[in-house]
């Protein structure tokens, strides 16, 4: 168990990606603390975690919108109180609201960028004290191949994600020198609800751009989180590591 009794925190946990991470650290050996905004998700995604384990301690659930700082920090709080320590932050909460960039109104990009930039700072400021003051931790960020080459009508996605990866750039060289590891994964096209709105004449181009010929799974980029928190990449910091099939070769 690479993640055994480490503390972990993943947002937007309660379905996707976020859920598929939440799994695969719980069947780790980790406590995992699961974020969403939505209470009865987040009481599922808990019960699916051990359900998927055996293990009834290995998920505890917390509502938490990561636009509110108030609401952030009362949960950072409630599991140091609780476990004594925070070991790995994983900031996988995002939204997408696409348009071309003459139509897209302020609302979608604030708010696209209020969760996607904003939360993950807000998140990752709130972790940071106790992980130096402990000497160790991990923080990982949610980025995509948006976020490195940019997409047709999403001007606020691709700016989140590009500023992603400034923070992961920024804060591995702040927090490196305190034991704090800070990488980005940078996903593809993944099968996930976000893409539950894309008709499936849309879906099938996306596949054929992939050398693959297939859209990624939750699962694939949860093994990538799982590698990047574990001891195992002890010397892996301000890394972007873009699993996406090699939809850009």
């Amino acid at each position: 168990m690479r993640l055994k009794d480490k503390i972990c925190i993943v947002t937007g946990a309660a379905q996707g990606i976020g859920l598929a991470t939440a799994t695969k650290f719980a069947a780790e050996g980790a406590t995992v603390i699961v974020c969403d905004i939505k209470p009865a998700a987040v009481d599922s995604a808990v019960t699916h975690c051990i359900e998927h384990t055996g293990r009834a301690g290995c998920a505890e659930g917390h509502v938490v919108d990561v636009t509110d700082r108030a609401q952030v920090d009362a949960m950072v709080a409630a599991v140091k109180a609780r476990h004594g320590r925070i070991d790995v932050l994983v900031n996988n909460a995002g939204i997408t609201k696409d348009a071309r960039l003459v139509k897209m109104t302020e609302a979608q990009f604030d708010a696209v960028i209020d969760v996607n930039l904003r939360g993950v700072f807000h998140c990752a400021q709130a972790v940071a004290e106790t992980m130096t003051a402990q000497g160790g931790g991990v923080i990982l960020n949610a980025s995509s191949v948006v976020g490195i080459y940019g997409n047709f009508g999403q001007t606020n996605y691709a700016a989140s994600k590009f500023g992603v990866i400034g923070f992961t750039k920024t804060w591995s060289r702040e927090l490196g020198p305190k034991g704090v590891r800070v990488n980005a994964v940078a996903p593809g096209f993944v099968e996930t609800p976000i893409l539950s709105t894309i008709p499936d004449k849309v879906l099938q181009q996306m596949r054929e751009q992939v050398p693959l010929h297939r859209l990624g799974k939750p699962e694939e980029i949860a093994n990538v989180y799982a590698f990047l928190a574990s001891d195992e990449a002890s010397y892996v910091n301000g890394a972007v590591i873009e699993v996406s099939g090699g939809m850009t070769v």
